[in-house]
């Protein structure tokens, strides 16, 4: 019979790929760790992880039978909590990824609420632009723009309505004057945001009767879609964001939206997971509180 606590440590190992900082993370020795490796793998009859001084690695087994561990992991925690009777309770642990821009400026001052709602959660925030890899990283649910590409995620919807706007700082505006049509973005200085190789430098809109689109320039780049928008209100540029990222500089006066009868191009805001049974109340909590802030947002338009 497979052990609960030795699931917990192969799938947190997994997660943080080192069986040091796993017993770490759980209290317990790094001779105990490596007792209960090799138990799970001595009743499995099947090496899941490759071990060597410096690394650690799933194998083909281990990575088949991760998915299974994590789900009969939440199953048995969710077992718990309905034998405990705290079905109805918020309380434990709250993992999650979310983007810079929208984790720093929206996100954390809304789990600030969240938490004095719910005083008996905790929560582990990780911010980055980066798309999470959920069957890695140790996170339960991450909030993400645009539609998943990874088919096998659950995927709900928080903002579906959320698209990009351009905007500039009035200070910019002063100096190099409003552009009028897109065209006109050409002779501006286009603040650029990168994902890995990629420099997203190819803006598209729709007019209300066709595409319009074209390649911009600029000095700045940066992989951290906040440093964007700080550039943008700092007066150094124009900038190409998620309406959620900027609405509270525009709603303040730091950033005008420029051509606000452009549609920008959609930028769905989804929660996403790798498994229903990481759905506890606590997500679902979570999800309801998001999507009622981001359309109280979305009601505060721009046009």
């Amino acid at each position: 019979m497979l052990r609960f606590d030795d699931l917990q440590l192969f799938v947190r190992a997994a997660e943080l790929g080192s069986l040091s900082a796993a017993a770490r993370v759980m209290d317990m020795s790094a001779a105990v760790a490596s007792a209960a490796l090799k138990r799970i793998e001595q009743q499995l009859g099947a090496r899941l992880l490759a071990r060597s001084t410096r690394s650690l690695r799933l194998t083909a087994e281990g990575e088949g039978f991760l998915q299974y561990a994590r789900a009969a992991l939440a199953s048995l925690e969710e077992g718990q909590r309905l034998l405990s009777g705290r079905e109805d309770q918020c309380s434990g642990v709250l993992q999650l990824s979310a983007p810079s821009d929208f984790g720093r400026n929206l996100l954390l001052p809304w789990l600030d609420d969240f938490q004095r709602q719910h005083p008996n959660l905790s929560v582990r925030l990780l911010l980055g632009d980066r798309i999470a890899d959920l069957f890695r990283q140790p996170v339960d649910v991450a909030l993400r723009y645009g539609e998943p590409e990874d088919s096998s995620l659950v995927a709900l919807p928080v903002a579906v309505d959320n698209r990009r706007v351009l905007c500039a700082s009035p200070a910019y505006l002063v100096r190099h004057g409003e552009p009028q049509q897109v065209e006109q973005l050409a002779q501006h200085n286009c603040l650029l945001y990168m994902l890995g190789e990629r420099v997203h430098d190819h803006w598209r809109f729709h007019d209300g009767k066709r595409q319009v689109s074209l390649t911009v320039r600029g000095d700045r780049f940066s992989d951290d879609a906040d440093v964007v928008r700080r550039w943008a209100v700092a007066g150094a540029g124009v900038a190409y964001k998620s309406w959620l990222d900027v609405a509270g500089d525009v709603q303040a006066g730091r950033l005008k939206v420029l051509m606000p009868e452009l549609l920008g191009e959609p930028t769905p805001l989804n929660l996403l997971c790798t498994h229903r049974a990481q759905l506890n109340r606590p997500v679902h909590l979570l999800l309801e509180m998001l999507r009622q802030r981001c359309a109280e947002l979305g009601e505060k338009t721009y046009r």
